[in-house]
């Protein structure tokens, strides 16, 4: 499974755990990736894509006003 957001390119990032006495231990940042099967509205098939959370709110959204995009040319350019 990957650890990248399909759509965005979003992925994990690193920083500092900080303990009590403020010593510094390496930790990651998941993204909250989530698997959908979407329609895709420019050719009426269905794509199954590990999307961020993020980016599933941007496309309800894109939804709601009527615009109108490809999810296959969105998916590829970012690859």
């Amino acid at each position: 499974m990957p650890n990248k957001c399909q759509l965005t390119g979003k992925k994990m990032a690193t920083g500092n755990s900080r303990s009590h006495s403020n010593i510094a231990s390496k930790r990651t940042f998941k993204v909250n990736l989530q698997k959908r099967r979407l329609l895709n509205p420019a050719t009426k098939k269905y794509l199954t894509l590990m999307l961020s959370t993020k980016a599933i709110k941007t496309l309800k959204k894109w939804d709601k006003e009527g615009k109108r995009y490809d999810l296959a040319k969105l998916v590829t350019s970012k690859a």
